[in-house]
Formats: C-alpha cells, structure tokens, sequence
C-alpha cells in the first residue's frame, strides 16, 4: 500500500507544481500588464519585488485551480490506461488510491489558511507601500481631496501632496472623542508629513469645540456681554495658535502611511486584515456591529476559499474518471471545473452581503455545493 500512494503522489505532484507555476505566472503578469504604464525607468529587481509581494495572495487564488487540474490529468491518466481497473480488480478501493490526493488537498488547505490569515495582509500592505511610495513615487498625491479614516478616532483631509519633498498641503485633521460625539478637535496645518504611525504638522492651528455649547450661543441676549463670553468659552474650551510657526504638533495614527495607503489609495482597497486584526473586532468591546459583520464574513471568506483545495478534489475526481482521457480535455474539464467554482464562490459571496445575520451561508456556498455534488457523483462512478 506504500509504494502504492508513492506511485499516486508522483503521478499528482508535476500536474500540481505545474498547475501552480503557470496560473502563477498568469496572474503576476497580469498585475503587470495593468500597471506597466506606471512603470517606465523602474528597475527590475524593484518590479520583481513588488511583484513577489503579491505571490502569497496569489497563491491562495491559485491552489484551487492547481489542484483542480492536479486531480483532472492525474486520474484520468490512470483510469484512460486502465491503472485503476487493475488497482481496483486487487481489492484496492478507489478511496484508498485517492488518499494521497485528499492529503495533498489538506496540505494545501492549511497552507493557504496560514498565507490567507498571516502572510498575504501583510505583505499586501507591502505591495501597495512599495507600489505607490517607491515604483511610481505619487506618494500620498492619491489621496488629495479625499477624507481618510486613520483610527484612533482621527481623519485626515489634505489638499495637496508634494511627492519630491513628500509634504502634505493644505491638512485637516479632526479628532472626535467617543463618549462625546459632539466634542472634538479640528487641527488645520499648512504643511505635515506622514511617516510611520505618526502624523507631523507644523503651521497648525487647533481648534477644540463643543457643538453642545455652540448651540446655546444662539440663546443668550446681545445686551448680556458677560453670558455670552462665558458662552463662547465652552464653545471653545482649548485653541492652541503657537507663536513659532516651525513648531510641530506630532499625533499617533492607528493605520500606519503604508496602511493608509493599502486602503485608500486604489479604488479597491487591499485586503490588509488577517487573524489579529479580524479576531480583535469579532471580540473586542466597543465596536461598530457593522465592521463586526464585515469582520465575520471576511474570516469566513479567509477560510472558505482554503477549503476549496481539499473539496475540488472530491468534485474533480469524478469528472477526471469519465472525461480525462487525453491532456486536451482533462486541461478544458479542469478550467471548466475551477470557472464554475469561482462563479459559485462569487454569488456566494454576494448572498452572504445580504444575509448580515448569517453570512457564513452564503461563504461556504460554493463548497457545500460542490462537496455534495462530488460525492454524488462518485457514488454513480
């Protein structure tokens, strides 16, 4: 039974490794293709590492398609030169000659889920860093105009971006206190940069007011002078207008300049959340029930689509028994298999955005569906 599941395993490996590289390739050169006009006079080794950045999330794209095709071309290799039957006509069942298929499918789904919820947020936030900060140097210019949540209860807004001396123009920031909804600071500044965590502003005027307070202004007599200095005093508890213009006023942000790029610079944001950050908002206290809901669904999306490597082997085997009979066809059947998952996945995906109280339905759609049908199917093989 050992130099049996070798004999298997060596069979499955090629198809998936090449599956893997060339789907791969195909993806990374897309990501090219797209920018490539961003991308006169930069050099190589800066290029492959931006690209390299986005091969862990790639590849927890790819796996399913890889495998899809590893299970398609190896078994219907075996069962056109009639391997099985002889396998089969020994006593040995089919589900004991696809064992090392399921195992190399449980691999690859705990690889992914590990690339999914630690390694590819990270680094996605790495790509869109060195993409925007190094390869094209617009720096933070795509985001002029715009209005920015940067956590730690602060926004920013900026006019302008000099990416040669990578000053901001033209900043605002507001910070608004949590158990004051209508209490905050409103900080305006001529120039600031944003290194790190930490925003630096220099020109700056900071303005605290107490909208509560405000709405009593209107109130107070003309003729009572005293009443409405007093008035204005709570309007404006604190105003800080330092006299040395050089001076800088420093706040810690909670999304890092890379962060902040990853999320807002692109019209869609990267996927920068893994298991901490997801983790902390399904449990922490305090949270917004909508980042919660999206918090629980994009878990069960970071989980769902892994799986699909250990139930595309149950789907694809039938398929590689019947029709896998030359490379042709197997590599057709095997692109057809891996389209309709995704298509399934993305209408999954879609249901669970309008199912809130029961997202996890509509995630795992796709591979409910094509577990059920896998084993249906085999059971008619």
């Amino acid at each position: 039974m050992t130099r049996l599941s070798r004999y298997v395993t060596a069979e499955l490996l090629p198809p998936l490794l090449a599956g893997t590289l060339l789907f791969t390739a195909i993806l990374s050169f897309g990501y090219f293709f797209i920018s490539s006009q961003w991308l006169a006079g930069v050099p190589l080794g800066l290029i492959g590492r931006w690209i390299a950045f986005q091969v862990p999330d790639t590849l927890v794209k790819v796996f399913p398609m890889a495998v899809v095709l590893m299970t398609v071309v190896a078994f219907g290799r075996m069962s056109t030169e009639r391997e099985l039957v002889a396998v089969q006509s020994g006593g040995v069942s089919l589900g004991r000659v696809a064992r090392p298929a399921l195992l190399l499918g449980g691999l690859l789904t705990a690889l992914s889920a590990f690339l999914s919820l630690w390694v590819a947020p990270q680094a996605n936030v790495e790509t869109r860093g060195l993409y925007w900060d190094v390869l094209t140097g617009a720096g933070l210019s795509t985001l002029s105009g715009k209005t920015v949540d940067l956590g730690n209860n602060l926004t920013l807004y900026l006019q302008g971006y000099d990416a040669r001396t990578g000053q901001m123009r033209g900043v605002r920031v507001e910070k608004w206190q949590a158990d004051a909804p209508r209490r905050g600071t409103v900080i305006f500044a001529d120039a600031g940069t944003f290194r790190g965590n930490r925003l630096s502003l220099t020109s700056y005027r900071a303005y605290t007011v107490n909208y509560d307070a405000a709405g009593q202004l209107s109130t107070i007599p003309e003729t009572d002078v005293a009443a409405f200095r007093e008035a204005v005093q709570n309007t404006f508890p604190n105003v800080i207008v330092p006299a040395n213009t050089t001076d800088a006023l420093n706040l810690d942000t909670g999304l890092s300049r890379k962060e902040t790029l990853a999320r807002y610079a692109d019209a869609i944001g990267a996927d920068a959340e893994g298991w901490p950050q997801l983790i902390t908002k399904l449990t922490a206290p305090g949270v917004k029930e909508a980042d919660r809901q999206a918090a629980r669904l994009n878990l069960n999306r970071k989980l769902a689509l892994p799986f699909a490597n250990l139930v595309l082997v149950l789907a694809a085997l039938p398929f590689a028994l019947r029709f896998g009979r030359t490379l042709g066809v197997s590599l057709g059947i095997a692109l057809l298999i891996a389209v309709a998952y995704y298509l399934l996945f993305s209408v999954g995906l879609t249901l669970a955005s309008g199912l809130p109280a029961l997202p996890e339905v509509g995630v795992w759609l796709a591979n409910i569906v094509f577990a059920l049908a896998g084993l249906w199917l085999l059971r008619r093989a």
